[in-house]
Parts: structure tokens; sequence; C-alpha cells
């Protein structure tokens, strides 16, 4: 278990240039503030060798939360809130009944930034991260305010839910009505009297498709593969069991077929009370709604019955609104710059033995985003052991260099 900090370090303002510049305060990037401050901490009690690292981290939101602040008003997290604290300091109980929801989130990463003294700058937008190894400090980070900060190693952990991915679709652009990504959906109240379609097979797609059943509006799920479902008694952890046993090339027979979507009570109740169920996803999109395709759904394991069930819903199923819940992409358009190598997934390329470190640019981690860079990196949960890691990294190259 790692040791919490037993008071918080002085806030500074940041120097420049700093050791390390931390891009994103989010659940990532807290984990690695938190770190660091211990880090400086055990300089100060002559515990590990000085000068203290000096840091910032660099949030261009102005609230704190990353991320939690913006999704929809009925989210929980999918365990129980002793299941999702970062390092040092345990999530609180939720206050009623349940796993925790998003506002108990925010207020416990907001009481975390301020619990260690992160120094955190908000409102700061970092437009481009440049690297010259023959330069001191390497890293140069330029702000979209057009200032500049110096560093000797950069985290990178900015999150993806400012990149919503929504495939294409044919007919997507004569489509009449709405459409709108899951991370632009907060409730029920704006669909009312209307017909919507809910696009993805995860746990957001479940969950929002149960939000709107719950609440009297006529609702169509589609998936692209049949949902598969975890047992009502199964809680979220069985998903970063899977991770950590995928990363780490173990067996996941004992976690992999359980299924994919938590039974959190809402899906519970919208399957027993409102008839959840999934249909393919359709083939295209048209002014008035959506059609499906006489081979929906043949090449990704729908059975015969599902297929036709689609098809005589008719070529023009009326739909009003569209909420895609079909995930993110990694935001890292401020390393553009450096021209990283890319994985066949798209993603950036990082060491084997330390997934969050760059293969490319000496001093540049990457945390938070997906398995690529750690196992349940992208989890409360998870992303404690990967700051750990990367910020170790981080000190023994500064100490070296």
């Amino acid at each position: 278990m790692t040791a919490p900090l037993t008071s918080p370090p002085a806030a500074t303002a940041s120097p420049d240039p700093v050791d390390v510049a931390v891009i994103g305060a989010g659940q990532a990037g807290l984990a690695a503030g938190y770190f660091l401050a211990r880090a400086a901490r055990d300089v100060d009690r002559g515990r590990r060798p000085g000068p203290p690292p000096s840091f910032v981290l660099l949030d261009a939101s102005a609230q704190p939360g990353g991320a939690w602040p913006h999704h929809w008003d009925s989210l929980r997290l999918f365990s129980p809130a002793e299941h999702s604290s970062l390092p040092g300091r345990p999530m609180p109980p939720s206050p009623g009944p349940g796993t925790p929801d998003a506002g108990h989130v925010v207020a416990y990463l907001a009481d975390y930034e301020d619990r260690y003294g992160l120094p955190v700058r908000r409102g700061v937008r970092v437009a481009a991260v440049t690297h010259d190894a023959a330069a001191s400090p390497p890293f140069t980070l330029r702000l979209e305010d057009g200032t500049a900060l110096s560093a000797r190693a950069v985290v990178s952990a900015t999150g993806s839910f400012t990149r919503p991915f929504v495939p294409a679709l044919p007919g997507a652009d004569r489509f009449g009505g709405t459409q709108r990504h899951s991370a632009a959906y907060r409730s029920p109240d704006a669909f009312t009297g209307r017909r919507v379609l809910v696009v993805g097979g995860g746990n957001s797609g479940a969950q929002i498709a149960a939000d709107l059943l719950l609440a009297g509006v006529a609702t169509t799920w589609a998936t692209r593969r049949p949902p598969r479902f975890m047992p009502d008694d199964v809680d979220g952890r069985v998903l970063f069991d899977r991770a950590s046993a995928r990363v780490l090339g173990r067996s996941e027979a004992r976690v992999g077929d359980l299924g994919d979507i938590v039974m959190v009570p809402s899906v519970i109740r919208a399957r027993d009370e409102a008839g959840l169920h999934a249909v393919p996803a359709p083939t295209a999109l048209t002014p008035e709604g959506v059609r499906w395709g006489h081979d929906a759904g043949a090449s990704h394991g729908w059975p015969a019955a599902s297929r036709a069930a689609a098809r005589v819903r008719g070529a023009e199923h009326p739909v009003d609104d569209v909420v895609w819940c079909t995930g993110f992409r990694a935001d890292l358009r401020h390393l553009r710059g450096l021209e990283l190598t890319r994985r066949p997934s798209g993603a950036p390329a990082t060491e084997r033995a330390l997934p969050t470190a760059s293969v490319d640019v000496p001093g540049l981690h990457l945390l938070g985003y997906d398995d690529w860079c750690g196992a349940a990196s992208a989890t409360l949960a998870g992303v404690g052991v990967h700051a750990r890691r990367a910020v170790d990294a981080i000190l023994a190259g500064l100490t070296a260099g």
C-alpha cells in the first residue's frame, strides 16, 4: 500500500524552468503529482538526496476533477469507493446507497489536490511540446496564451474526454435529427417525446440507454456485436482484473467469460422493468431515421433472429436523435511536433518494460490514456502504480543528468 504524505508540501509559484511539467490535472496528473510531492518531502526529511524536484501541473480546465464534472448526471462508478482511490488517500464512502456518483468523485479529486498542496495552474492549455536533446532543459511547452515553459521531463496526462470518437456511417451528413456524443449527454430531459437511437455496446451505451428508457423515452439501443452482460452480483473490479491479466500476459479465463457490461442498478432496472435489449447496429442513417441492410449484424455474431428483427423495422425506421456512445481517442495533439512512432493501433509506441515511457523521446511519459500505457491506467484504482513507476524513472533520469 502506498504510504500517504503526512502533511502537504508547501505550494509555491512554479519556477521556469521546472524539473517536471505534468500536462493535465485529472486523476492521472494528480497521481503523478502525488509521487513528485512525496519525493520532495522525502528530500526535506533526508530520506533521499536533494535537491527536491520542482514541478507544476498545467490544466486547461478552470475547475478540478478532470473529465468527471462533464459526465452525464446519473453516472456512477462501477466499484465501491474503497476500490476507486488514488494513491495515498482512500476515497470516502459514498453518502448515499450504491457506488459513488460523478459528483462524489469530483469532490474527492478536489480534496486530493488541496490536501497535498499540488501546484496546479488552471486555465492553462499546452498548445505544443518540443524537444531538443542538445538544449538544457530539453523540453519547451508552448502555451496557448503565447508564453512558454521549459522542463527537464514531461508527463502527458491529458486523457481522452476532449476527443470523442464518432464512426463514419453512410448518410450521417443527411440525417435531419440531432446527433451528439455521450460526452455531451446529460440527462433524459432533452429527449422527452422524442425517438432516440443509442449507438455503442460498452458501458456508456448500456447506461445511457437505460437512463432514457427508465425516463419513458422511446429508445433503440444498437450495438455492433451482441452485448455481453456481467452477472448481476459482479461489479467493475472484474474489468480491472481483466486489464491487468491481459497486459501481464496471464490467462483471462477467470474473468474473461463474465461479460463486458457491468450491471449497475440502472441497467438492471431497465432490463427488468423497461425491456432493455440491443439490436444490430444500423448500416446507414437516412434523412428521417436509420436503415438496416440485409447483412446488418451478420459478421459480428448476431443470431439470425436478431438480424431479421432489425430488418423488419423497415428501411426508414424513424429516429429524432442519435447518441453516439462510441468511445474516445487519446488527446495528444500537443505532442504532434514530436513525430512519435506509432503502434498499428495509432497509439504512441512506449517501452515494453515501462509502458509510460516514450520510445522516441527520453524523459517523456504518457500516463492514464489506456492499457497501452499501463494496465488499467485509465482508472482511478489502476493509475497509481504506473504514476509511481513513471515518477521513479523520471527522478532517476534527473539524478543521472
